[in-house]
């Protein structure tokens, strides 16, 4: 992706032995850093021929069943141990159960990372929700290989958030050093991009002069070959005013891209809870840095206390014990408690409409992140609001009925002889028309 995103090109040989500049793929540049020869070692045997019926098909040996690999037998591209470390790396971004792979494009900040506590399985990630961008992790692998019982399963949105403040609380002392480091990296970058585009140009220069003298060298009468001549000299010439004006644009852009001065780096670093949740943040980046601090997540769910159980296994060997309350349906988009409050009270004196105005002008939002409107906050009320109401008014019916009951036995036992009005009385009083009572 680096030599696409600026427009690098690697060369290919093909069977007529002509080089040509083609885009990099990935077996490409796969093939070149698995290469022993990329850090100075020597490797012979690496294939085996099987034979089959009627055909014979080559297959690549482990490393450990190669004939010969013999590091330092000449000067290699990088260092032999870089070379491991990074061939290392290659092969950790294939997801398997000892390592937790490459990060994908999802919003799950622990996909890969999660184990269970109970059967000791990766944990997988699946996604809910009407935009279906709510995390959720579960273990499966146990049901969907032998058909065993589901161990664990939980929403994901409560578990990022809690590995996010804990990530944060440890990256943040190191914060400002972070930014340096990444706008000197920023400017190496910048010159490696440079030095390439300056290689390809000194190899496309020598391309064209080389097709001159061959050019030149032909016999004129000879009109097929200088023809053909003609053209692979104008092409090789097409090729250095490409590169030309890549390293124009490049000198162009390297120049707008001033470098930060030390207070802006610094304010960087105090805000990097702003960086981190700023909506533009990559979240495959975020799921990187993760990975370079936390090792791996254990997790367990307490039935008792209704309570996620996580154990951080930091990458420097500490570890970090975090409990969580499982939340309940409908829980996190809820409204804020204090919005619900500023609606009981205003309904006292304003409308709908004059309510919702008055939260969105206060950048106040729902509990799905949307505006006010007549219709939101009319939900609201019925759901929060009325339910205060209907409680009050069960409060003063009781009041009522009591009142009531007290008038009825009043008059019951001031006049004994009536016992039908007595009974009447009692009835009315049971209903709370105490002033039916008082008419008697």
């Amino acid at each position: 992706m680096w030599f696409i995103e600026h427009g690098l090109e690697l060369p290919c040989l093909r069977k007529q032995g002509e080089v040509v500049w083609r885009r990099p793929t990935y077996a490409t540049i796969h093939r070149m850093i698995v290469n022993p020869a990329n850090g100075g070692a020597y490797a012979y045997g690496k294939t085996r021929t099987s034979v089959g019926f009627g055909a014979s098909a080559t297959r690549r040996k482990d490393r450990d069943e190669w004939l010969a690999l013999k590091p330092g037998a000449h000067e290699g591209y990088v260092s032999w141990e870089r070379a491991e470390a990074i061939r290392k790396m290659v092969s950790d971004n294939v997801p398997q159960s000892r390592h937790h792979g490459a990060a994908k494009h999802g919003s799950a900040l622990l996909a890969g990372l999660l184990r269970c506590r109970r059967c000791g399985r990766k944990l997988t990630v699946r996604y809910t929700g009407k935009k279906h961008d709510i995390p959720r992790y579960s273990c499966w692998r146990g049901l969907l290989d032998n058909g065993e019982a589901r161990c664990i399963a939980f929403g994901g949105l409560r578990v990022d958030d809690a590995i996010e403040h804990a990530l944060l609380q440890v990256v943040s002392p190191g914060a400002i050093a972070a930014a340096e480091a990444a706008a000197r990296q920023a400017v190496c970058q910048r010159d490696q991009v440079r030095d390439a585009l300056s290689r390809d140009l000194e190899a496309a220069q020598y391309a064209t002069d080389r097709a001159f003298r061959q050019y030149d060298a032909s016999d004129p009468e000879n009109r097929l070959v200088t023809a053909e001549l003609e053209a692979r000299w104008n092409r090789m010439l097409q090729r250095v005013q490409e590169i030309e004006q890549k390293i124009a644009y490049h000198d162009t852009t390297s120049s707008n891209a001033t470098t930060l001065p030390v207070e802006d780096l610094a304010a960087l670093g105090t805000n990097l809870e702003r960086v981190w949740f700023a909506p533009g943040t990559d979240a495959k980046l975020k799921k990187r840095i993760v990975r370079t601090v936390i090792r791996e997540v254990v997790a367990d769910l307490d039935d008792d206390a209704s309570e996620i159980v996580l154990l951080i296994h930091w990458a420097g060997g500490a570890h970090t014990k975090i409990r969580l309350p499982k939340r309940q349906r409908g829980q996190r988009n809820a409204t804020p408690p204090d919005i619900v409050e500023a609606v009981r009270q205003l309904a006292r004196i304003a409308s709908d409409d004059v309510i919702a105005g008055v939260l969105n002008r206060n950048g106040c939002a729902t509990g799905n992140g949307n505006r006010w409107t007549r219709e939101r906050v009319t939900a609201l009320r019925s759901e929060a609001i009325l339910l205060t109401l209907r409680l009050l008014s069960q409060r003063r019916d009781l009041r009522v009925r009591n009142h009531s009951c007290s008038i009825a036995r009043s008059f019951a036992h001031e006049h004994p002889g009536e016992g039908q009005k007595a009974t009447l009385a009692i009835r009315w009083g049971r209903f709370g028309i105490w002033h039916r009572i008082e008419q008697m």
